[in-house]
């Protein structure tokens, strides 16, 4: 299943890559033909965004790769390592937004093609539709790349819009909005330099092993069940990519053998596994109960 997983995020990925691909060329063509400075910014960002597109799709085929002599561990860590790299050029792009918006308002460009209002509304459609498609397929295979992938897709839907507000106000509004696509512009950029923040701070805490309390406590509830265990001292779990790993310290009978503890570990590491989909590996540490005697229902006779 987690094979199938990753060979979905893959296409997933590589359908969008192809997707910004036609519509960045799209847009790009559309501005300079049109004389529309801010649809040839807005086609820039889904060129960009190629670019995030295949660094994440490079991403899910390294984590892919089989644990080696030199990564005993696997190669998690790129997949979250693209997603950084992908919220990184979101927050270049933002940037580069915001500088452009700047020059335009000190140097007023001359006014669109009405046409490109018409691309422009059917770039947003179709953005926000890969968006929504893309977030569905992320939520449902746990793919945190995926996720900052659709959010590419939004962020470009976003700015869009407001090179739409600002082309129109450009085309029809007169000499008195003409710095309206530029300041529409700048609000886009905010928003786009807000999701990129966002989306970092939440791969930086994959790539710093912050704790996922929730599979450790569905881990702790499942190794509960085994009659052999007596109490869980502590368990801890943390992700890499897609795939979590868990550490826990459970507590047996003191009399109990050694082979019966390893059989114990083996139970529960396969159960939890069984259970949840997404763990990798779990560690167990055997200690012996302090009060075996008075351990509670899960204490073996």
């Amino acid at each position: 299943m987690p094979h199938r997983a990753d060979r979905r995020a893959e296409q997933i990925t590589l359908a969008g890559l192809l997707c910004n691909l036609m519509i960045g060329v799209g847009k790009l063509t559309a501005g300079i033909l049109g004389n529309a400075y801010a649809l040839v910014a807005d086609a820039a960002e889904s060129l960009v965004d190629i670019a995030g597109s295949a660094l994440v799709y490079t991403g899910l085929r390294y984590a892919r790769k089989p644990a080696d002599h030199n990564h005993p561990y696997g190669h998690w860590r790129a997949e979250s390592l693209a997603a950084l790299g992908a919220s990184l050029l979101i927050l270049a792009v933002g940037s580069w937004i915001t500088w452009g918006a700047i020059d335009r308002l000190i140097h007023p460009a001359p006014t669109p093609a009405p046409w490109t209002v018409a691309v422009l509304v059917a770039v947003i459609a179709v953005k926000e539709t890969l968006y929504r498609v893309m977030r569905v397929q992320a939520k449902r295979i746990g793919s945190d790349a995926l996720h900052a992938e659709a959010w590419h897709h939004r962020s470009d839907a976003v700015t869009s819009v407001a090179a739409l507000i600002g082309v129109a106000l450009s085309v029809w509004g007169g000499p008195r909005f003409a710095p309206a696509d530029a300041i529409a512009a700048l609000l886009a950029a905010a928003i786009v330099l807000f999701n990129g923040l966002r989306l970092a701070r939440l791969h930086i805490r994959d790539l710093m092993d912050t704790v996922s309390p929730e599979i450790a406590a569905r881990a702790e509830t499942i190794a509960r069940q085994d009659p052999a265990v007596v109490d869980i001292e502590q368990a801890h779990a943390r992700r890499l990519g897609r795939r979590h790993w868990i550490d826990m310290h459970v507590e047996v009978d003191p009399a109990m053998t050694v082979a019966d503890a390893h059989r114990c570990t083996g139970r529960i590491k396969q159960a939890i596994r069984e259970q949840i989909p997404s763990v990798a590996d779990v560690l167990i540490h055997i200690e012996p109960a302090s009060n075996s005697e008075n351990g509670g229902a899960n204490s073996p006779a």
